[in-house]
Protein backbone atom coordinates (compact mmCIF):
# COMPACT_ATOMS: atom_id res chain seq x y z
CA UNK A 1 0.00 0.00 0.00
CA UNK A 2 0.93 3.39 -0.81
CA UNK A 3 1.74 6.31 1.47
CA UNK A 4 -1.47 8.11 0.59
CA UNK A 5 -3.29 5.08 0.29
CA UNK A 6 -2.12 4.16 4.36
CA UNK A 7 -2.84 8.33 5.46
CA UNK A 8 -6.14 8.00 4.09
CA UNK A 9 -7.15 4.68 5.55
CA UNK A 10 -6.35 6.02 8.57
CA UNK A 11 -7.81 9.48 8.23
CA UNK A 12 -10.84 8.80 6.28
CA UNK A 13 -13.29 9.90 8.19
CA UNK A 14 -11.45 13.28 9.28
CA UNK A 15 -10.99 14.39 5.93
CA UNK A 16 -13.96 13.38 4.75
CA UNK A 17 -15.92 15.79 7.27
CA UNK A 18 -13.22 18.60 6.67
CA UNK A 19 -14.01 18.43 2.96
CA UNK A 20 -17.90 17.30 2.46
CA UNK A 21 -19.38 20.88 2.85
CA UNK A 22 -16.74 22.79 1.07
CA UNK A 23 -17.78 25.84 -1.09
CA UNK A 24 -16.49 24.46 -4.82
CA UNK A 25 -18.84 26.63 -6.55
CA UNK A 26 -16.15 28.78 -7.97
CA UNK A 27 -14.46 25.84 -9.38
CA UNK A 28 -17.90 24.03 -10.38
CA UNK A 29 -18.62 27.50 -12.61
CA UNK A 30 -14.74 27.47 -13.96
CA UNK A 31 -15.24 23.75 -15.31
CA UNK A 32 -18.74 23.67 -16.48
CA UNK A 33 -18.60 27.04 -18.36
CA UNK A 34 -15.72 24.73 -20.41
CA UNK A 35 -17.88 21.52 -20.23
CA UNK A 36 -18.88 20.43 -24.20
CA UNK A 37 -23.03 21.90 -24.64
CA UNK A 38 -24.45 18.16 -24.96
CA UNK A 39 -22.35 16.63 -22.33
CA UNK A 40 -23.73 14.28 -20.09
CA UNK A 41 -20.89 11.38 -18.69
CA UNK A 42 -18.41 12.87 -16.24
CA UNK A 43 -15.26 10.78 -14.40
CA UNK A 44 -14.68 12.30 -10.64
CA UNK A 45 -11.36 11.04 -10.30
CA UNK A 46 -9.92 10.89 -7.06
CA UNK A 47 -13.01 11.52 -5.42
CA UNK A 48 -12.38 11.64 -1.79
CA UNK A 49 -15.37 12.66 0.27
CA UNK A 50 -17.84 12.37 -2.50
CA UNK A 51 -18.71 15.93 -2.32
CA UNK A 52 -18.44 16.80 -6.15
CA UNK A 53 -19.58 13.25 -7.68
CA UNK A 54 -22.96 13.68 -5.47
CA UNK A 55 -23.15 17.96 -6.83
CA UNK A 56 -22.39 16.54 -10.27
CA UNK A 57 -25.19 13.49 -10.12
CA UNK A 58 -27.57 15.60 -8.28
CA UNK A 59 -27.06 18.11 -11.64
CA UNK A 60 -28.21 14.89 -13.78
CA UNK A 61 -24.47 13.99 -15.36
CA UNK A 62 -24.12 10.62 -15.19
CA UNK A 63 -21.05 10.11 -12.76
CA UNK A 64 -18.35 7.60 -13.20
CA UNK A 65 -16.49 7.96 -9.00
CA UNK A 66 -12.78 6.45 -9.18
CA UNK A 67 -10.20 6.26 -6.19
CA UNK A 68 -7.77 4.19 -5.10
CA UNK A 69 -9.33 4.50 -1.02
CA UNK A 70 -11.56 1.35 0.04
CA UNK A 71 -12.68 3.49 2.73
CA UNK A 72 -13.57 6.29 0.34
CA UNK A 73 -15.15 4.09 -1.64
CA UNK A 74 -17.77 2.46 1.06
CA UNK A 75 -18.49 6.12 1.94
CA UNK A 76 -19.37 7.19 -1.62
CA UNK A 77 -21.85 4.20 -2.09
CA UNK A 78 -23.50 5.04 1.44
CA UNK A 79 -24.43 8.62 0.10
CA UNK A 80 -25.52 7.77 -3.21
CA UNK A 81 -23.32 7.77 -5.64
CA UNK A 82 -24.13 5.22 -8.17
CA UNK A 83 -20.98 4.29 -10.42
CA UNK A 84 -18.17 3.66 -8.14
CA UNK A 85 -14.60 1.90 -8.97
CA UNK A 86 -12.00 1.30 -6.58
CA UNK A 87 -9.04 1.78 -8.36
CA UNK A 88 -6.16 4.20 -9.20
CA UNK A 89 -5.62 6.76 -11.61
CA UNK A 90 -2.07 4.96 -13.33
CA UNK A 91 -4.93 1.98 -13.53
CA UNK A 92 -7.90 3.22 -15.18
CA UNK A 93 -8.74 2.10 -18.98
CA UNK A 94 -11.53 3.90 -20.52
CA UNK A 95 -11.63 4.98 -24.35
CA UNK A 96 -13.27 7.94 -24.68
CA UNK A 97 -15.81 7.73 -22.42
CA UNK A 98 -16.15 11.04 -20.75
CA UNK A 99 -17.36 14.73 -21.88
CA UNK A 100 -15.37 15.97 -18.65
CA UNK A 101 -13.23 14.74 -16.27
CA UNK A 102 -12.56 16.35 -12.71
CA UNK A 103 -9.71 15.25 -10.69
CA UNK A 104 -9.94 17.92 -7.89
CA UNK A 105 -6.78 18.00 -5.39
CA UNK A 106 -6.64 14.48 -6.58
CA UNK A 107 -3.45 14.22 -9.07
CA UNK A 108 -1.11 16.66 -6.53
CA UNK A 109 -0.73 12.50 -5.05
CA UNK A 110 0.55 10.99 -8.55
CA UNK A 111 3.91 10.51 -8.35
CA UNK A 112 5.91 13.23 -10.76
CA UNK A 113 7.58 10.66 -12.58
CA UNK A 114 4.04 8.78 -13.52
CA UNK A 115 1.85 11.70 -14.20
CA UNK A 116 2.95 11.82 -17.88
CA UNK A 117 1.36 8.41 -18.02
CA UNK A 118 -1.88 9.40 -15.89
CA UNK A 119 -2.76 12.16 -18.29
CA UNK A 120 -2.22 10.40 -21.03
CA UNK A 121 -4.83 7.89 -19.93
CA UNK A 122 -7.37 11.32 -19.34
CA UNK A 123 -6.18 11.67 -23.18
CA UNK A 124 -7.69 8.61 -23.84
CA UNK A 125 -10.53 8.46 -21.16
CA UNK A 126 -11.64 11.49 -22.77
CA UNK A 127 -14.26 12.29 -25.76
CA UNK A 128 -12.58 14.35 -28.67
CA UNK A 129 -13.20 17.80 -27.46
CA UNK A 130 -13.75 16.85 -24.11
CA UNK A 131 -12.03 18.93 -21.02
CA UNK A 132 -10.58 18.14 -17.48
CA UNK A 133 -10.26 20.13 -14.67
CA UNK A 134 -7.31 19.43 -12.51
CA UNK A 135 -6.32 21.23 -8.91
CA UNK A 136 -2.81 21.06 -7.89
CA UNK A 137 -1.43 23.32 -4.80
CA UNK A 138 0.91 26.19 -6.13
CA UNK A 139 4.31 26.00 -6.22
CA UNK A 140 7.34 23.90 -7.11
CA UNK A 141 7.45 21.09 -3.78
CA UNK A 142 7.64 17.31 -4.60
CA UNK A 143 7.65 15.51 -2.04
CA UNK A 144 6.46 13.90 1.65
CA UNK A 145 4.26 16.61 3.41
CA UNK A 146 1.69 15.91 6.53
CA UNK A 147 2.10 12.31 6.00
CA UNK A 148 1.31 12.27 1.98
CA UNK A 149 3.33 12.43 -0.90
CA UNK A 150 2.54 15.80 -2.94
CA UNK A 151 3.75 17.46 -6.50
CA UNK A 152 2.82 20.89 -6.67
CA UNK A 153 2.06 22.86 -9.71
CA UNK A 154 2.27 26.03 -12.05
CA UNK A 155 1.98 26.83 -15.37
CA UNK A 156 5.37 26.52 -16.37
CA UNK A 157 5.54 23.36 -14.51
CA UNK A 158 2.83 21.87 -16.13
CA UNK A 159 4.01 21.63 -19.15
CA UNK A 160 6.58 19.21 -18.23
CA UNK A 161 3.50 16.96 -18.19
CA UNK A 162 0.98 17.53 -20.48
CA UNK A 163 1.73 16.84 -24.29
CA UNK A 164 0.42 20.28 -25.75
CA UNK A 165 -0.06 18.28 -28.90
CA UNK A 166 -2.62 16.17 -27.76
CA UNK A 167 -3.90 19.14 -25.09
CA UNK A 168 -4.83 22.74 -25.12
CA UNK A 169 -5.17 25.23 -21.70
CA UNK A 170 -8.24 26.73 -22.08
CA UNK A 171 -8.28 28.31 -18.54
CA UNK A 172 -5.95 28.81 -15.51
CA UNK A 173 -7.05 30.15 -12.27
CA UNK A 174 -4.64 30.38 -8.70
CA UNK A 175 -7.64 30.32 -6.02
CA UNK A 176 -7.04 30.59 -2.11
CA UNK A 177 -7.91 27.16 -0.31
CA UNK A 178 -11.80 26.96 0.22
CA UNK A 179 -11.36 25.55 3.89
CA UNK A 180 -11.44 28.40 5.87
CA UNK A 181 -8.55 27.24 7.99
CA UNK A 182 -6.38 27.23 5.61
CA UNK A 183 -6.86 30.29 3.28
CA UNK A 184 -3.05 30.86 3.10
CA UNK A 185 -3.14 28.15 1.13
CA UNK A 186 -2.98 28.92 -2.94
CA UNK A 187 -4.22 26.71 -5.43
CA UNK A 188 -3.43 26.12 -9.64
CA UNK A 189 -6.46 25.27 -10.94
CA UNK A 190 -6.46 24.27 -15.00
CA UNK A 191 -9.03 23.43 -17.73
CA UNK A 192 -7.22 21.42 -20.47
CA UNK A 193 -8.96 20.41 -23.58
CA UNK A 194 -8.73 17.20 -25.78
CA UNK A 195 -7.21 18.21 -29.47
Amino acid sequence: MDINNSFYKEHAKEFVENTINCDMSEQYKLFENHLPKEAKVILDLGFGSGRDSLYFQNKGYQVYALDPSEEFCAHAQQIGLKYVFNTKAEDMNFSKEFDGIWACASLLHIKADNLVKVFNKIYEALKDEGVIYCSFKYGEFEGIRNGRYFVDMTHKKILNYVDMKRFKILEEMITTDVRKERSGEKWYNVILKRL
